[in-house]
C-alpha cells in the first residue's frame, strides 16, 4: 500500500479511522471497568464525537483523518493503561478539541483558514479542559475521587494543556500543509471530490 493511498484515500481513512475509534472504545469499557468512570466518560464522549459525522450523513467514510484519530487514541490508551496518565489526558483533550474543529471545517458550512483553525482548536481546547475542571471537581464530590488536591495544580493543568493545545495545532498544521490527507482542514472537500 503507497503512502500516497494511505493518506487519501477515503475507504483507507474510514476502515482504519473505525478500528481506532473502537480502540477508543474498548478503552472506555476498559476504563469504567477499572473504576475509572470519569475517563471512561470521556472516551465515550470522543467516539461520540467522532462518530458523529457518519451518523447524521449516513455515510461511514465520513469521519476526519486516521491520523488525527490516532493521537487521541494513543493517548486513551495511554491513559487507561497509566503510561504517562497525566501527559496522556492533556494530549487527548487537544486532540478532541482539534477533532472537533477539523469536523466543523469539513462536515458543515463552516469553513476555517488552517491558521484559525489552529488558533480556535486551542480556545477549544481550554473550553474542554475546563469542562474537564468542573466534572473532575463533581467527581471528587460525588464519587470522592481525588483529582483536584490543590489550587495550584489546577493552575498547572490549565497552562499545560494550553501548551500542549499549541504544539499539537502546530504540528498538525505542518502535517496537514505537507500531506493534506481526508478528513483535514482544506484537505477533505478537494479529495472527496475527485474520489
Amino acid at each position: 500500500m503507497s503512502l500516497d493511498r494511505l493518506i487519501h484515500e477515503k475507504r483507507v481513512n474510514a476502515i482504519i479511522g473505525w478500528i481506532l475509534t473502537g480502540t477508543v472504545a474498548l478503552g472506555a469499557i476498559q476504563s469504567v471497568l477499572t473504576g475509572e468512570i470519569l475517563w471512561g466518560v470521556f472516551s465515550v464522549f470522543v467516539v461520540v464525537v467522532v462518530s458523529l459525522p457518519g451518523l447524521t450523513t449516513r455515510n461511514w467514510t465520513a469521519i476526519v483523518s486516521w491520523s488525527l484519530l490516532s493521537v487521541v487514541a494513543v493517548a486513551v490508551l495511554a491513559r487507561v493503561i497509566e503510561f504517562y496518565a497525566e501527559i496522556a489526558g492533556y494530549l487527548a483533550i487537544a486532540a478532541l478539541a482539534l477533532i472537533v474543529v477539523v469536523e466543523l471545517d469539513v462536515f458543515t458550512s463552516v469553513k476555517l483558514s488552517r491558521r484559525f483553525a489552529i488558533v480556535f482548536a486551542v480556545l477549544t481546547t481550554m473550553a474542554l479542559q475546563a469542562v474537564w475542571i468542573v466534572a473532575q471537581f463533581y467527581s471528587d464530590q460525588w464519587l470522592k475521587t481525588e483529582f483536584l488536591s490543590t489550587q495550584t495544580e489546577l493552575q498547572k493543568d490549565i497552562v499545560t494543556v494550553t501548551i500542549v493545545g499549541f504544539v499539537l495545532g502546530g504540528l498538525f498544521q505542518w502535517y496537514f500543509a505537507r500531506f493534506e490527507p481526508i478528513g483535514s482542514v482544506d484537505g477533505s472537500s478537494k479529495h472527496e471530490e475527485t474520489t
